[in-house]
């Protein structure tokens, strides 16, 4: 096989196959990462909104407690 006028081996050839296997592999896992953190995003924009209402409509988060700690079960 020529390639560019050069005459590529069978070492060659195994190691542009294996080069472009990897490319593949690593645009898969780039691929799956922003994926996640698309959904991450997403997720904590939800959970900040929810938040918000919470606190909008007057219920809020939840008081500390001002008794003492009876053990890790409250």
């Amino acid at each position: 096989m020529t390639l560019f006028g050069r005459t590529l081996g069978a070492e060659e050839i195994a190691s542009l196959v294996f080069m472009l296997g990897v490319l593949a592999l690593w645009l898969f896992a780039l691929r799956g990462e922003q994926g996640w953190r698309r959904w991450f995003t997403r997720w904590e924009a939800d959970r900040k909104a929810r938040r918000e209402a919470e606190i909008a409509a007057g219920r809020g988060p939840e008081k500390p407690r001002t008794g003492p700690v009876r053990g890790p079960w409250g």
